[in-house]
Formats: C-alpha cells, structure tokens, sequence
C-alpha cells in the first residue's frame, strides 16, 4: 500500500477523514457523532483501534463535535495547535502541534500549514508516504501563497468547495451568515476552488476529491461544472465526498 484516503463523512453537519499508509491510520477531524464513527469505519473495514493519531484542524463543532467522547473512549492521541487545543475543554492525550513544523506518524509524514478561517488557530494538512503526496483543504476563506506552495506537487487533492456563491447569495441564509461564509475567514466557493487547482495540478496529479460541500447553497453538479473542465477524467479523476454516507477509499499510486 502506497497512500490512500476515504472520508467518513463531509459537510456542514460534520467531518471527519481517515489516511492510511502501510499499518499507520490517521484521522483527521472528529466532528461526526461516536457510534458514527464507529460505523462508518467498519463499513470501509477499520476499526477504532485501528486509529494511531487523530489530527484536528480547528474547533469549530461541524469538526470536533465527537472528539472527547470518541478519543477517550479509545485512549487515542490527539494532535492540534495549541489555540485550537484552548478552545476544546476536557480532552485527554493531546499533543500541541506547531503548524510550522512537520512530524512523522508511523509510516506517514504530516506536513501542516497554517490558513485564513475563523478559529483560534487553524491549519490543514499535507500527508506524505512511500513517495505520495496528500493535500487536504477546507474551511479557507481564501488561498494565500502559503497553501499554494504545501499544495504544489501533491499526487492527490482534497478539496473545500462550500458553495457556489450566486446560490449563497441567492439563498435563505441570513445577511450576516452570508457575509461570514464568503468573507476571507470563511469558506472556499467553488470558483476559487477551481483557481486554486488551475494553480497547483500538474502532470502527476491523480485525484481531486470535494469535500465539505454545503447542502443548501452547493450541488455535486455545479461543482462538477467547476472543476471538471480543469482535467476530470482525462488528466485526474474526480470524487465528491457526501455529508450521510463514507466516501471509498481512493488509492494514490
């Protein structure tokens, strides 16, 4: 085994994100309720124990929400900054993580990056193993030079594409919703997402997965609209992760 990744769900009602390399499974965010969890790990045939290391990117609910009960009950370590450790009370096994420095985990290396969102002190991810690459993205209000440079290179993405912004705008949310999604600390709208992989795809990439697509103002088919003239089916392949049901596991080669 080289590199893969499965989501175990992705949305606005909670995320969480499994890497695996060799004998190491990593989880990233825990934002999905404990028996959850659980199930959709069996379903992608893993179980709780099977976990070495939980790494959480910011404390927002939709992504810690199932962090204390979950890691405690399975005595499973946790990684996050420390501002994003102050913010969520209660944990046992934490370790402080310095987004500006990378570690390794068994088998896999963990390069983090810091990002623009409303939290204590985000960050998102760059997993690397036997020669592969995986680059993670979500709640990012915009795409700084940072995450273009952690990103470039990567053999698979994992990318934020909250909402198309006509339909956001358009939408049933309030005003002040409206502005804090689309402003530069909230979250990545499908036409930046496009921008950013316009960017960083190159000849080695071999998948794009969406991720963190919202309900109410994004659809699979509008993302598709986005990225696929990019290169979906001819130079990378494309999967879009869902809130209710775990993504497959997607194999880097």
């Amino acid at each position: 085994m080289s590199l893969r990744f499965a989501s175990l769900g992705s949305g606005s009602r909670g995320n969480a994100l499994l890497v695996e390399a060799d004998d190491t499974l990593l989880m990233i965010d825990c934002g999905l309720p404990r028996r959850t969890l659980e199930e959709r790990l069996e379903a992608l045939g893993r179980g709780p124990r099977d976990v070495a290391a939980i790494l959480v990117t910011h404390e927002h609910g939709d992504h810690a929400r199932g962090l204390a009960a979950f890691s405690s009950r399975y005595a499973i370590p946790v990684w996050l900054t420390p501002g994003t450790g102050g913010a969520i009370p209660g944990l046992t096994h934490r370790h402080a993580l310095n987004c500006h420095r990378g570690w390794s985990i068994g088998a896999v290396s963990v390069e983090p990056f810091p990002v623009p969102h409303d939290a204590r002190e985000p960050c998102q991810f760059v997993f690397a193993a036997n020669g592969r690459r995986l680059g993670i993205l979500t709640d990012t209000g915009h795409v700084t030079p940072t995450i273009l440079e952690r990103l470039d290179g990567c053999d698979a993405l994992a990318l934020e594409c909250n909402h198309d912004l006509d339909a956001l705008m358009s939408g049933r949310y309030p005003e002040s919703v409206k502005a804090r999604v689309a402003s530069r600390y909230g979250h990545l709208n499908n036409a930046q997402s496009a921008a950013l992989l316009e960017n960083v795809a190159h000849r080695g990439l071999q998948w794009v997965v969406g991720l963190h697509l919202s309900e109410q103002n994004n659809s699979p088919g509008a993302v598709e609209r986005a990225l696929a003239p990019l290169g979906a089916g001819e130079r990378w392949r494309l999967e879009l992760a869902t809130q209710d049901a775990p993504l497959a596991w997607v194999e880097v080669e």
